[in-house]
């Protein structure tokens, strides 16, 4: 009888611990809770990208007021395109800037938008015209490494003359 009790509140807790990953699962992997009619896009031009994905957060003063939509590659400019999906709540003026920020160190990448001053806003299918693309940490840790390397030839050529 003992064993039988046992089993059943391992069973039990064996499938809350299911439905508990199923429903984290589908939390994380809906798109929006709000309905796309509720929304406009708006595109931006960058640079780099680094690794912003698709679905990436756009945040104005932290708060998240959109998602990223879809990156495609310019093949006339060869510049990234992200399509940003901006909720109707949220209206930004046509010179707010946005940029490609990092949570944390080595976070997750997200577009950081600035508004502006001017008094018309964005509207659906307009560009976002002042960007400011990703820091790769990669090309910042290399360009330290070549001036240290470089201020250390500049002095070696100072201590031999």
């Amino acid at each position: 009888m003992k064993r039988g009790m046992i089993d059943f509140w391992v069973g039990l807790f064996a499938v809350a611990g299911a439905a508990a990953l199923l429903f984290l699962a589908l939390k994380v992997s809906s798109q929006s809770t709000q309905p796309a009619s509720s929304s406009y896009t708006i595109t931006a031009e960058f640079e780099n990208i680094g690794s912003l994905k698709v679905r990436a957060p756009v945040k104005s003063a932290g708060v998240v007021v959109g998602r990223v939509t879809r990156i495609e590659l310019d093949p006339e400019r060869y510049v990234a395109r992200a399509t940003l999906a901006l909720d109707n709540h949220y209206h930004f003026s046509r010179d707010s800037s946005a940029e490609i920020l990092t949570s944390g160190l080595l976070g997750e990448q997200y577009i950081g938008l600035e508004p502006g001053a001017d008094e018309h806003n964005l509207k659906q299918g307009d560009r976002i015209t002042i960007t400011s693309s990703a820091i790769v940490l990669e090309q910042l840790i290399s360009r330290f490494l070549f001036s240290k390397a470089e201020t250390a030839g500049e002095q070696a050529k100072e201590h031999t003359q």
